[in-house]
């Protein structure tokens, strides 16, 4: 597998506060990375800056060669970004909210429709896409917008608390549905305060805390380093 994404030092500030301060991981074809860290520690920062939303201060990021600084649009072109706090349109039917969002990306009517049922395929939320998003459970709006995300099979699936606030059935469903996609090709990289839950899905993860990479690692090879049953327990140890 090649590396998909690479992320040099990376630092930005606000004024005084250093926000990251010099962060550094590579994300390969078809894995799932995670960081994971408490709130604050420059999750969604990173995500941001990725994503192309925020400029960083410092340091380089490539994907699939290209560089951020120089190349923006296309990280734009292959890249999907769900933030946390995303919402769909509440006066919209769930099916028109996917066709709505499929005319950004798609080059045609064909490439609509073929993405319109990829995400049906995604989201599994059947006849319930004939009702307007305002009548859905917190669980069923983040799989429509889960597949919105994964629809157009980015190459980097940018994934921020994707499973924040469900309940445990909704949250299983949504990291299966994760799990499940990367068997296509598609890299994620997402960001949890959840430890356990990067633990379950993540083939690697890193460890970030006040704006830096504490340790990065498999799962299993982080709690053979540290001598640990969990994640959790890992980052404690690795703060210390």
């Amino acid at each position: 597998m090649g590396v998909v994404l690479e992320v040099q030092e990376l630092k930005k500030k606000y004024g005084s506060l250093e926000a990251l301060r010099g962060v550094s991981f590579k994300v390969e074809e078809g894995e799932i990375f995670g960081l994971i860290g408490p709130n604050g520690a420059g999750k969604t920062t990173t995500l941001r800056i990725i994503a192309t939303l925020l400029t960083p201060t410092d340091g380089r990021v490539t994907f699939m060669g290209y560089d951020l600084k120089k190349n923006p649009e296309k990280f734009r072109e292959h890249i999907s970004y769900l933030p946390e706090e995303a919402g769909a349109y509440r006066n919209m039917k769930g099916i028109d909210y996917l066709n709505f969002m499929a005319r950004f990306y798609a080059r045609d009517e064909a490439q609509v429709k073929e993405y319109v049922e990829r995400a049906e395929r995604i989201c599994g939320l059947g006849e319930r896409l004939k009702d307007k998003v305002g009548t859905y459970s917190k669980g069923m709006t983040r799989k429509l917008l889960l597949a919105r995300a994964l629809m157009t099979k980015p190459a980097l699936a940018i994934l921020d608390e994707p499973t924040s606030g469900l309940d445990v059935i909704n949250s299983l469903e949504v990291r299966e549905m994760i799990k499940g996609f990367t068997k296509e090709g598609v890299s994620v990289l997402l960001s949890s305060h959840n430890m356990l839950e990067v633990e379950f899905l993540s083939d690697r993860v890193a460890l970030i805390d006040r704006g830096q990479i504490l340790d990065s690692e498999t799962p299993q090879g982080l709690k053979d380093k540290y001598q640990a049953s969990n994640l959790e327990i890992v980052f404690r140890s690795a703060v210390r």
